[in-house]
């Protein structure tokens, strides 16, 4: 019979603490623990998890570190951070590196259990999202949240064009480009124009940066 709990990345080097981690969080969740940065960044790109526990010391990076790069390589799973660090600007640290909640130890697994739920309740509502600066975007369902106003619904078209940027950070689009992949042939270009303002009121206006002579590009809000 299939395992139908969901999968859970651990990602923690004390032996003890890691193994009672798992035994504890194997009543609900189908746990798969690794010891180290590096085995545990390649089995989150690598694997299917539907929810992330990263520690902050592991051998020789932070789990900090891991997180940022995750976001930046687009995996958007919800992550929680468990550490010992616990300081206002380690918390701070942690959420803007990526984490989707940030716990100290010691904990109660009751709570621990509690927000595991809740990441995942969010993640899963509101469908995957993609990292802009300290924003979280969810295309599937048209919101983005701020990281100090709360959350924004985008049009189609506005969501739309956000997405197209989002997924290709690098790239700058000419008005033509966006036209062809957001927009309706019969626009014209100045359309392109309306709908980055219409973006930028509603979000920041560095979310889309200006090119000049040649487009937009995703910005760095």
């Amino acid at each position: 019979m299939a395992d139908t709990r969901p999968r859970l990345l651990l990602i923690e080097d004390d032996p003890s603490f890691g193994a009672m981690m798992r035994d504890v969080l194997g009543e609900a969740y189908e746990v798969t623990l690794v010891n180290d940065g590096g085995s545990g960044y390649r089995a989150a790109i690598g694997g299917a998890f539907d929810v992330l526990i990263v520690d902050r010391r592991l051998p020789g990076v932070d789990g900090l570190d891991i997180i940022d790069a995750l976001r930046k390589k687009g995996i958007s799973t919800p992550i929680m951070v468990v550490t010992a660090l616990g300081t206002l600007r380690d918390k701070v640290r942690g959420l803007d590196a990526g984490a989707n909640d940030y716990l100290v130890k010691p904990f109660e697994f009751e709570e621990l259990f509690a927000r595991l739920r809740a990441i995942r309740r969010v993640y899963s509502a509101e469908g995957p999202y993609l990292r802009i600066g300290a924003w979280e975007f969810y295309p599937e369902s048209r919101a983005i949240y701020s990281p100090y106003n709360g959350r924004a619904i985008l049009t189609e078209r506005e969501n739309g064009l956000l997405r197209l940027l989002a997924l290709n950070p690098t790239r700058t689009f000419s008005r033509a480009q966006i036209l062809r992949e957001v927009f309706d042939p019969e626009d014209q270009p100045g359309t392109v124009d309306t709908y980055v303002h219409y973006v930028r009121r509603k979000t920041d206006s560095d979310i889309i940066t200006t090119v000049r002579g040649q487009g937009y590009r995703l910005g760095a809000p």
